[in-house]
């Protein structure tokens, strides 16, 4: 646990270290795969493909740079370096795809979210709960009828005959 309030968590140091290892990684990546594609000639069709690991090597590199810069700079968590880092796989870089992993699970831990919010000077509010009120009994509503209600007529029985018996 962080005794200083001005501390990195762990965690956002291990982000740092590992998206500045996946930057170097991936800048090395992307100039191979570039001088092996410009070997033939059907490669060059493809050489905006190479170019991308490159790029987000680029990019890996200054975001880490800023999280482990002595003075903190503010800076948002970047899910979406993670989220080409995850993308890196479609080019053969499995070890991209486990940072790019790592830090979306990362970035959901409470330190980390505290600290980025600090970082950029943002006020965290704690959610207050405030306990559901009893609900109020809503009136019954009887619809009106459209035509009016005439009450059923049972028509009369018919008596009985009663048989005579012949003879008394």
């Amino acid at each position: 646990m962080n005794t200083y309030p001005n501390q990195k968590p762990g965690l956002v140091t291990a982000i740092a270290v590992m998206t500045l290892t996946s930057g170097i990684i991936n800048l090395f990546w992307g100039f191979i795969a570039s001088a092996t594609v410009l070997s033939t000639l059907v490669g060059i069709v493809c050489l905006p493909i190479t170019i991308l690991p490159t790029i987000l090597g680029i990019f890996e590199i200054i975001y880490a740079a800023k999280l482990l810069s002595a003075q903190p700079q503010p800076v948002r968590p970047s899910q979406s370096i993670a989220v080409f880092q995850i993308l890196m796989f479609l080019v053969g870089n499995i070890f991209s795809l486990i940072v790019g992993i790592l830090s979306l699970i990362f970035y959901n831990d409470l330190t980390v979210k505290d600290y980025f919010a600090k970082l950029n000077g943002v006020q965290v509010y704690t959610p207050v709960v405030v306990a559901p009120s009893a609900p109020v009994p809503m009136p019954e509503l009887i619809p009106e009828p459209s035509e009016p209600i005439v009450p059923e007529v049972e028509e009369p029985v018919k008596p009985k005959r009663t048989r005579k018996i012949a003879g008394k």
